[in-house]
């Protein structure tokens, strides 16, 4: 498992000049999503039909505004099929919720606890966790020194 999260922490050190783009110009303006992290070990012989699938739900993203997942396929390392990565981003408007949900019923894909089946049925195992971030180093090292600064002045 440890090996497991140290693959996850450099794929988001991959991931995260993409994100660092995709932010808006004021993060601080826009409510952003958490990054996020899933890495999958399917059950085998369900690759393509999750991989198929997870391409749908892109389908269904794109149709609300929102960045397709990122994916990582398994070239080495232990127990693990499939990482996706959510990157942060504005979280979506109820019109964007909507033109989402609308696609996915013209699609037939399942939600809800059909969903949560559906996709149980591909997965063997499964490790979901949430970050902060993109940041540098020097990024988190300045906040640390502001939060500091301001506790010192009563604030």
């Amino acid at each position: 498992m440890l090996r497991s999260l140290t693959f996850a922490l450099f794929a988001l050190s991959l991931a995260a000049p993409v994100a660092a783009k995709e932010k808006a110009a004021d993060p601080a303006a826009v409510e952003m999503t958490a990054p996020v992290f899933e890495m999958f070990r399917l059950v085998p012989g369900k690759t393509e039909e999750f991989i198929r699938d997870m391409a749908k739900w892109d389908q269904v993203s794109i149709a609300g505004g929102q960045l397709p997942t990122q994916l990582f396929l398994h070239a080495g390392g232990e127990g693990w099929d499939v990482l996706l990565y959510k990157p942060a981003r504005p979280k979506p408007t109820p019109d964007q919720e909507a033109a989402m949900a609308a696609k996915a019923k013209q699609m037939g894909l399942p939600t809800g606890a059909l969903y949560y089946v559906d996709v149980r049925e591909k997965m063997a195992d499964h490790v979901h966790f949430e970050g902060t971030g993109p940041l540098t180093a020097e990024q988190w090292v300045a906040q640390i020194d502001r939060e500091r600064a301001d506790r010192k002045r009563g604030k």
